[in-house]
């Protein structure tokens, strides 16, 4: 069981960076980092350094996670492991992922031949051409994935994530790379 569970959320994607400028969906389906993005996950991996080791990383598949997670312990020797039970709540383009076999041309070094074609939420899409996750669906996996992350066998676990599952999760939001220590029976505060 987890002993110590880290909650980073991505840093700012190329959604992040329009929506703030427009409050219009720019349609940036699987939004990468920004510039932005990237020096806030670098600035990340320096307070990661001062946190206890992780045994293991979890990733979301989405792009943006996947690319705060590689900045921050690509090189360290941790595993990172990619698993779609923490994917966003599909509401907006960005939310929308890639295909497995596109993730792994784009990421090599990850494995993403267990996960689903697609892997994010299926449903009738929008006047956007966006598949939006209904709230008790949404509401079910994060608690399934509280419940899933409490028994994971590893001891210090970092997941690398997004700011409204997190703020699901964890009760409240959160900044680009913000990183909250989190516990499983505190529940939201």
């Amino acid at each position: 069981m987890a002993s110590e569970i880290f909650l980073i959320r991505h840093g700012q994607s190329t959604f992040n960076a329009a929506f703030e400028a427009t409050g219009i969906d720019p349609l940036h389906f699987d939004a990468p980092l920004t510039d932005l993005g990237h020096r806030q996950a670098e600035a990340a991996r320096a307070q990661v350094a001062r946190l206890p080791p992780p045994d293991l990383v979890i990733s979301s598949p989405l792009t943006r996670a996947l690319q705060t997670s590689l900045a921050i312990f690509g090189g360290a020797g941790v595993p990172v492991e990619v698993t779609c039970r923490h994917r966003e709540h599909l509401g907006n383009s960005c939310d929308v992922g890639r295909p497995p076999a596109a993730l792994a041309a784009a990421f090599p070094d990850l494995a993403f031949d267990h996960l689903d074609d697609p892997w994010w939420h299926r449903g009738p899409a929008d006047h956007r051409g966006v598949p939006v996750e209904p709230d008790e669906v949404f509401a079910s996996r994060v608690a399934d994935f509280a419940g899933w992350i409490a028994a994971h066998p590893a001891e210090v676990v970092m997941v690398v994530g997004h700011g409204s599952f997190f703020r699901q999760l964890a009760g409240r939001p959160f900044a680009n790379c913000e990183i909250l220590r989190w516990s499983p029976t505190a529940g939201p505060s």
